[in-house]
């Protein structure tokens, strides 16, 4: 078992991103086309984090063309290039699945002045 926790503890990334729920974030996220690899850039709001250690992942939600989106990021993957913080959001819960319901400016998370 120590073998094991050994082998997560050498592959967690050094400078991870702090990421909160409700924060509106910019995920650049490695694409492989053919043999070359480019960025595409996610934004949306963190609306879920899960487990922790090298197995955490983050839930961000974006809204496209009315149809809404999510994904989900594994926070140490080599795939995950970077993550940017837009803003904070000033939230009361853990998860907010809640936002799925709904539409337009009720589906806004405040922000939070720090």
């Amino acid at each position: 078992m120590d073998a094991l926790k050994q082998i997560s503890n050498s592959s967690l990334k050094a400078d991870a991103p702090v990421v909160e729920i409700g924060d509106t974030v910019k995920v650049h996220v490695k694409i492989k086309e053919g043999e070359k690899y480019r960025i595409q850039i996610f934004e949306g709001t963190v609306i879920a984090k899960r487990h922790g250690g090298i197995s955490e992942t983050f839930t961000v939600r974006r809204v496209a063309h009315g149809c809404g989106i999510e994904r989900v990021f594994p926070l140490h993957s080599p795939v995950v290039d970077k993550v940017e913080v837009v803003r904070h959001g000033k939230v009361r819960r853990a998860k907010l699945y809640y936002l799925r319901d709904r539409v337009g400016k009720a589906a806004k998370v405040k922000e939070e002045i720090r």
